[in-house]
């Protein structure tokens, strides 16, 4: 039903109608006034995923592939997260993992580490913590096992000073210190080479 302006307000004259109006407006302004006093909300999702460190550019869940000028699987890289920083060009990885592929017909390396740095003018990496590399030749599995080790990727080598454990089906390597070719399947240890071997049976 449709009222006359004039009904309109003859209703608004009514004491009952302009105290709810009243209490309306007042309890509109209280509330107001009572989220005034609340601390601005602020969105610190970004700022989070940003992170302490305060990188120029980051990713989260990065994956990376290369393949060589033949078009063969060269790196594939993977890491739940990756800094860059402009101020000496450096890349940093949390628990990054690698597989670095050689010839074409055989099995890749396989590198994982705790952390991971990516020096790019230099294009060293730099791997700390738990240092794992994993190689399958045929039938046998070796792992090499380090604090610290570097990729040069313009070289294809990896090497470090760092004592390594060397594992596979017939013993177990210790050194100090070790420089592998990666496409020539060549592994040298600095000193210090003690081992254990088992004799087939």
């Amino acid at each position: 039903m449709i009222r006359p302006l004039g009904s309109l307000l003859q209703l608004s004259e009514r004491p009952v109608i302009r105290t709810a109006a009243l209490v309306a407006i007042l309890a509109a302004t209280a509330l107001l006034l009572w989220r005034s006093g609340d601390q601005p909300v602020t969105d610190t999702t970004n700022a989070e995923l940003r992170g302490p460190a305060e990188p120029d550019g980051f990713v989260v869940d990065g994956r990376y592939t290369e393949y060589d000028q033949a078009g063969n699987l060269d790196v594939r890289f993977s890491s739940p997260r990756i800094e860059q920083f402009e101020d000496g060009n450096l890349t940093t990885m949390e628990a990054p993992e690698a597989e670095l592929f050689g010839d074409p017909d055989t099995l890749p390396w396989k590198v994982k580490a705790e952390h991971g740095s990516l020096l790019q003018d230099s294009n060293l990496l730099y791997l700390t913590g738990n240092v794992r590399v994993t190689r399958q030749i045929g039938q046998r599995t070796a792992t090499l096992e380090t604090t610290k080790l570097t990729l040069d990727n313009d070289q294809n080598i990896i090497y470090t000073d760092a004592p390594v454990t060397i594992t596979d089906n017939v013993g177990v390597t210790r050194s100090k210190g070790m420089k592998a070719w990666i496409n020539d399947r060549i592994l040298e240890l600095n000193s210090q080479v003690e081992g254990r071997y088992e004799t087939a049976r």
